[in-house]
């Protein structure tokens, strides 16, 4: 994919699902951010962080 800009970086910090939301979609990535952000708010937005700037 490339790089992340800042307004990826805040909102997945924010609001982790939402962030992975606006660049894959409701692909797997998605569903995964959402289920850590459920299981605990700092998985979701270490792993949101992760797959945007990946």
């Amino acid at each position: 994919m490339g790089t992340a800009t800042c307004v990826d970086i805040i909102l997945a910090i924010l609001l982790p699902p939402l962030g992975v939301f606006l660049r894959f979609g409701c692909k797997v990535e998605f569903w995964i951010c959402l289920l850590l952000t459920i299981l605990g708010y700092i998985p979701g937005i270490i792993y949101a962080i992760y797959i945007l700037t990946k």
